[in-house]
């Protein structure tokens, strides 16, 4: 029983401590989330710049992970060369490291007044003062949780239990590396394993070992974190954590050394963050003169790929641009793979609307991707349509502009409208009328058709499918209106369903309708050259009786 409460305090010690670490990283980034942003995306001028906005970021956000992921970022949207984004990881790393040696500098009496400080502060007005408040609020919980650490180690100290379990892994430092980085893996931070090492009486080389897996460990994160990210974003963090690999694998033959010179110098703060501060200064200054040759070898690690499924431009030919019959007729086929991946994204969100199931949500994104560049890619090849193009071919290569652009809002309006809005459904379990999910689903079987059709128009320029379009899309505005007020009345009545989804359906409805006028907008050219539209469909005003 002793050991189970033993094991709980020093659990919720340990929560408290990430606890505090998210205050502070939160209310900084409330404070000085965008000096420190532009810190990172500024500061990589130079080596000394990068290491050194890494290191202040690090400090800032009380978080290497925090820092990793913001460079992940800025490399993936070529902000900071993948070279200078290995040096301000190298800074974080040693940012972090401080940040152990600032916390367990004998500052736990000064909890109360940081969190009395912070309360105070925080009660102010504007962000600064809000986030400020809630960092020093977070600073004080980590000092705190020190000291209740301390507190609950103490039973352990001169426990036969933790001297039973010592003499197994005194000499086997892989496997004492590795339960510290699974830990730090499992509370996504270093820093609160290094604190952990520290509250407890570990002989010199098991503590050496523990930390250097916390090293590893605290790397792992990054690396689970940018998994779905484009391939740039995976090179920092994998790389990120192939140094930190490669350092611990040189040291950790060399624990029981180590572990010695340690508790041969004056330690003020504990040999755990000392050491920790030690390595990573050493690691920074051992691999700065290769970070060049390290990126590269990364890069050739993790090549650039296309992605399964992935579509790139298949019939934009440029030695074509010359006759244009030709180029156009490759622009647009081009302009129909693109409509194809549009009707993807339709299906999957109709398929996700009616089963209840966001999983199919999940290729939405990436097909919105896709159709953004491949837009971008026809837009760029008809702007470069050779000279020989006459009247005509610059009138087709308008209209295929515009259909491509089209589905491009098409693409953003499912992407940021109609999947995000399915997906609240499916997340918060809201459940439809009968009759407003019967309503909602014809508006998208509609939309789907129109899809398709407008597809066909596009490769047929047929008049007699155009004028149906038209007469569409009168279809599709009177479904909407009727819709929204059948479902107004359905509140007037009180139906709980209707009062839950209200926003909901009106919002579906609404896009599916903006849907639906981009996909009509097919027929336009066609119908306008045969003079079959008017410019306006406000109705003459009558004129006046004469006198």
């Amino acid at each position: 029983m002793q050991s189970i409460l033993v094991f709980l305090q020093m659990a919720g010690a340990v929560a408290l401590l990430l606890f505090g670490l998210r205050l502070v990283r939160e209310g900084v980034t409330e404070a000085f989330g965008m000096r420190l942003r532009m810190i990172l995306g500024r500061g990589t001028k130079s080596g000394i710049k990068a290491f050194c906005s890494g290191l202040v970021a690090t400090l800032g956000l009380q978080s290497s992970t925090a820092t990793a992921l913001m460079t992940a970022s800025f490399v993936e949207r070529e902000m900071i060369p993948p070279r200078m984004a290995q040096i301000v990881l190298l800074g974080a790393n040693v940012g972090t490291a401080l940040t152990a040696v600032l916390v367990a500098a004998g500052m736990q009496v000064l909890a109360p007044v940081l969190i009395l400080v912070g309360y105070l502060t925080g009660r102010r007005k504007g962000p600064a003062w809000s986030g400020g408040g809630r960092a020093l609020i977070g600073l004080g919980l980590m000092l705190l949780s020190l000291g209740l650490l301390d507190i609950a180690t103490e039973p352990l100290r001169d426990a036969p239990a933790l001297a039973a379990f010592l003499s197994l892994l005194d000499g086997a430092w892989p496997v004492a590396a590795a339960v510290a980085a699974v830990l730090a893996v499992i509370c996504s931070s270093s820093l609160a394993v290094v604190m952990l090492v520290l509250s407890l009486s570990l002989p010199p080389d098991l503590a050496v070992a523990m930390v250097l897996g916390a090293n590893v460990g605290g790397a792992v994160t990054p690396v689970l974190a940018t998994a779905a990210a484009g391939v740039a974003a995976r090179r920092v963090a994998v790389g990120n954590l192939l140094v930190r690999a490669i350092g611990v694998l040189v040291a950790l033959p060399f624990c029981a050394p180590i572990g010695a010179a340690m508790t041969a110098l004056p330690l003020r703060t504990g040999l755990a963050v000392e050491f920790h501060l030690i390595f990573n200064l050493a690691l920074a200054a051992l691999v700065w003169p290769f970070v060049g040759r390290f990126a590269t070898f990364i890069a050739r690690m993790l090549p650039e790929q296309e992605t399964p499924g992935e579509i790139r431009p298949q019939w934009l030919d440029d030695s074509a641009l010359e006759t244009p019959t030709v180029a156009l007729a490759g622009a647009s086929r081009e302009a129909l793979a693109i409509g194809d991946l549009v009707e993807r994204m339709m299906q999957q969100t109709q398929i996700a609307f009616q089963k209840n199931d966001a999983a199919p949500l999940a290729e939405v994104g990436q097909l919105e991707e896709r159709v953004d560049r491949l837009q971008q890619e026809v837009k760029a090849y008809l702007s470069r349509l050779g000279r020989a193009a006459d009247d005509e071919d610059r009138r087709r290569a308008i209209v295929i502009l515009d259909y491509v652009i089209n589905l491009e809002h098409i693409g953003d309006i499912i992407d940021k409208g109609l999947a995000p809005e399915v997906r609240k459904k499916v997340g918060l379990r809201l459940r439809f009328s009968d009759e407003g999910y019967a309503e909602l689903n014809t508006m998208f079987l509609m939309t789907l058709e129109n899809l398709r059709v407008g597809q066909t128009i596009f490769m047929t320029r047929d008049r007699t499918l155009a004028r149906r379009m038209m007469e569409v899309k009168v279809d599709i505005r009177k479904l909407e209106r009727l819709s929204s007020q059948r479902h107004l009345m359905r509140l007037r009545e009180g139906h709980s369903e209707s009062q839950q989804t209200s926003s909901l359906h009106l919002d579906m409805l609404r896009d599916l309708k903006r849907v639906n006028a981009h996909i009509v907008s097919v027929a336009h050219p066609i119908l306008d050259e045969e003079g079959l539209l008017i410019e306006s469909r406000l109705k003459k005003a009558p004129q006046p009786a004469p006198t």
